[in-house]
């Protein structure tokens, strides 16, 4: 039945061909006929071949029923020939997209070929909104169908035409106006003298439609009619081409249509010219002006296809294209749409002659080497870049281009040092300040390569005389080490790389390239650097050190109440730090101690003026000067003990701890027995003393103790006698809490007092001491019943040795 109704079609066109109206219909009988013979035996999935031939036949046989005057069955036919199962039948194919893109493009053009059949038919049968629908979709379209814009610009004119011929002067206006379809593609459209006679006529529609009205309008029109007559006589006058460039530059802002049009008119006049290049890169410089960026791409290939076959630009010409087009990459590269950027870089690329080498060149490929690293494409950036470097090899920029890639792929020698040309005579110092900072962000930011950004960051600081750049390089240190939680000996290096640049920051006390507030904002970021110090706890030079450089960069700030507490804060930890330092090492740093003590003690002056209820920062001065001035056997110690006393309030805590202080070599032991003994007295006076676990009996009885014969003196024991039975009064009032090791201390070292006596010959004081440590026995625990046996036979034997000595002195005397 297919074959039947095949054969019956072919017969039909042949009788298509009379001269008649009569004879056409009678053809149009036969193919009608056969079109519907062909839908009846439709199979249930036909193939491809079977659907373009209901869709030809179908489409044929509505167009020939709108020649006949017959729209409503030219409707019935148009819906017939339906594009949906055919498009996705090609879609379907699978990877044949060159194949799939011909036959789609084929399928579109047959699409607004019967959309514009059935907005034909709509105007017919008086159905005006209809076909406006059907031109959208048309319009639409002609973005991927350039060529077919005269067809339907022509067949709005014709719309135009038939609407005015039955006097429906506000759809005949609207078509008119629709003509201007022919500025979406100016190389295709009908071309500016279709486009006067438009003009005219849509001025008579609106002086017959409402003179009043539309007069304005209708002038308007004539007007830009004349002047489209006028620059064509231009053209023929034989003017200059700058001069008709001029012109374009000035209709663009008022007449943009205008303007395109007789620029098109332009190019086709001035065809042979050689500076017909500076024509058509305005052409396309005005389209991307006007957001028109499709079009100008078509333009803009079709320029590079003239360029490489022959029709070459001139070198003018073609820099200013260049311009155009790196401009546009640039603007998509900042915006982050790094593969629009690249599309527009390779429009550049095309216009080079291959094995050419020049700089602009090298800067082209290096340009497309951050495209591609963008879009993690690592090959092909490499290939850009070998290209940068056959062109441009000692650029600096290419050799950054380089190092870029080479952080990609984590190759530690190409990244040892980004910046290696020594010829620098034509790359300002900014510009190498900034690449190396940028150097040392790219290794952070893509790869963690911290020893790379380290070494660029030191070559900036070495090199780099704005100040204002060595901020900003230092600032990417920290977005390493604030990533970075407990320290390690990898980040303690890391500060020992890191601690002389931020120390050579102290010159920057009046910057030459930084203003105030500038000044400010960095200096405050910088003040943060106590987060370092505070990580290091273990190294108290470096604690020291950072907190000393938050304060020095705090001076370069406005003074406020805030900024002075910062202040006092880094010195009075930097002071602790350098006390603690002193402590663990043979480097003496009281000085510098008392250095910090001495600024915060003016900053703590100026705080002190508001209300500061409670606050200790008074006691730590005392405490910290205290032993600073004790580790240097300074005699003033005494008057710094007295101002602590003399204090509203003083923790037994902070004398315990200044007694520390005069422990040897720092050797004051009245003042510290003095210092001990109020603390006690303060311990005693609180509502809940735990005086079991008070170390300050202990220390006074270590302070008081004969360390030798030469100390034996009945006023020392005496005093030591006395904190001894503190001790024992401070057992029995929480016998349970007192430590058992405290316990064995003084048992020991009242035994060793008693024979240090006994063999003095003072038996008396000798039988005294030695009872006394046996009054400590009863209060060991778990010790007790072993020292008990142990020293009671001693004690006897003690006792017997003295009372024989003491016979003997008897029997003397």
């Amino acid at each position: 039945m297919e074959e039947c109704a095949i054969k019956l079609w072919n017969w039909g066109v042949t009788k298509n061909v009379g001269v008649t109206i009569s004879t056409i219909q009678k053809a149009q009988t036969v193919r009608h006929v056969a079109c519907s013979l062909l839908y009846c035996c439709e199979p249930e999935n036909p193939t491809e071949g079977t659907i373009r031939k209901q869709i030809l036949m179908a489409s044929k046989t509505g167009r020939t029923w709108l020649d006949c005057k017959n729209p409503q069955m030219a409707d019935k036919y148009l819906s017939l020939a339906s594009l949906e199962i055919l498009y996705s039948q090609l879609m379907s194919r699978g990877n044949g997209t060159a194949d799939i893109s011909s036959s789609k493009e084929d399928v579109e053009k047959d699409l607004l070929r019967i959309l514009s059949y059935q907005a034909e038919s709509a105007i017919t049968q008086g159905n005006n909104k209809e076909a406006v629908a059907y031109i959208q979709r048309c319009k639409d379209m002609l973005l991927r169908l350039p060529k077919d814009t005269a067809y339907l610009s022509l067949m709005c004119y014709n719309f135009g035409i038939d609407a005015y011929n039955v006097r429906k002067y506000e759809d005949t206006a609207f078509w008119l106006q629709s003509y201007d379809i022919g500025k979406m593609n100016m190389k295709y459209g009908p071309g500016s003298e279709v486009l006067a006679k438009a003009l005219r006529l849509l001025a008579n529609v609106y002086l017959e439609w409402d003179c009043e009205k539309f007069a304005e309008k209708a002038v308007n029109a004539v007007s830009l009619a004349n002047k489209l007559q006028q620059l064509n006589e231009m053209l023929e006058s034989e003017v200059s081409l700058e001069l008709c460039l001029s012109t374009v530059k000035l209709l663009i802002s008022e007449k943009e249509v205008l303007a395109f049009e007789y620029l098109k008119s332009v190019c086709q006049h001035f065809e042979t010219s050689p500076d017909l290049g500076t024509a058509l890169v305005l052409h396309i410089e005005l389209l991307l002006q006007r957001g028109k960026e499709l079009l100008g791409k078509q333009k803009i290939e079709d320029v590079i296809t003239g360029h490489c076959t022959g029709k070459q630009l001139t070198t003018q010409a073609l820099t200013s294209l260049h311009v155009l087009l790196w401009d546009k990459a640039s603007k998509y590269f900042e915006a982050g749409s790094y593969s629009e950027a690249l599309q527009w870089y390779n429009y550049s690329l095309s216009l080079f002659k291959g094995g050419q080498m020049e700089p602009n060149l090298a800067k082209l490929q290096r340009n497309r080497a951050s495209c591609f690293l963008k879009l993690k494409q690592l090959e092909k950036a490499k290939e850009a870049i070998k290209e940068a470097q056959r062109c441009d090899p000692d650029n600096i920029f290419t050799q950054f281009s380089v190092y870029k890639v080479a952080v990609q792929e984590n190759e530690a020698e190409k990244s040892k040092n980004p910046v290696a040309c020594e010829d620098r005579l034509l790359v300002s110092e900014d510009a190498a300040s900034n690449l190396l900072s940028l150097a040392a962000q790219i290794a952070l930011e893509q790869n963690g390569q911290q020893e790379t950004a380290m070494k660029a960051l030191e070559i900036l600081c070495e090199h780099s005389k704005d100040q204002a750049q060595v901020l900003v390089a230092l600032c990417l240190v920290r977005l390493v080490l604030s990533t970075i939680e407990k320290l390690s000996d990898e980040i303690d290096v890391s500060l020992d790389v890191l601690l002389p640049h931020l120390k050579k920051l102290q010159t920057i006390s009046h910057p030459s390239h930084m203003t105030v507030d500038q000044r400010t904002e960095e200096a405050n970021w910088f003040r943060k650097i106590w987060n370092l110090a505070l990580q290091c706890e273990s190294s108290p030079d470096k604690m020291r050190d950072f907190f000393v450089l938050s304060y020095q960069f705090s001076q370069l700030c406005p003074p406020d109440r805030t900024l002075l507490m910062g202040q006092r804060t880094c010195l009075l930890m930097a002071a602790a730090a350098s006390l603690e330092l002193g402590r663990k090492s043979s480097h003496p740093t009281q000085t510098q101690t008392l250095e910090h003590i001495q600024i915060c003690s003016e900053v703590w002056k100026t705080l002190k003026a508001s209300s500061f209820p409670m606050d200790p920062t008074d006691s730590l001065l005392l405490l910290y000067e205290f032993e600073a001035r004790a580790k240097l056997n300074d005699p003033i110690v005494e008057a710094i003990l007295e101002s602590v006393l003399e204090l509203e309030s003083v923790e037994p805590k902070m004398l315990e701890t200044m007694a520390l202080a005069m422990e040897p070599p720092a050797y004051f032991p009245l003042l510290c027995k003095k210092a001990l003994r109020v603390a006690l007295f303060l311990h005693k006076k609180q509502p809940q003393a735990d005086l079991a676990h008070c170390k300050c009996v202990h220390s006074l009885i270590k302070l008081s103790l004969p360390s030798g014969v030469s100390e034996v003196e009945a006023h020392v024991l005496e005093e030591v006698w006395n904190y001894y039975e503190e001790a024992l009064s401070i057992i029995a009032a929480a016998p349970d809490d007192f430590p058992e090791m405290e316990t064995l201390w003084l048992l020991t070292q009242a035994w060793n007092t008693g024979i240090l006596l006994y063999s003095l010959a003072q038996y008396p004081e000798a039988e005294k001491w030695c009872g006394l440590a046996m009054s400590f026995v009863r209060h060991l625990g778990s010790l007790q019943e072993s020292y008990e046996t142990q020293m009671s036979g001693l004690y006897s034997k003690i006792l017997d040795r003295l009372d024989k000595a003491k016979k003997n002195v008897n029997m003397k005397e």
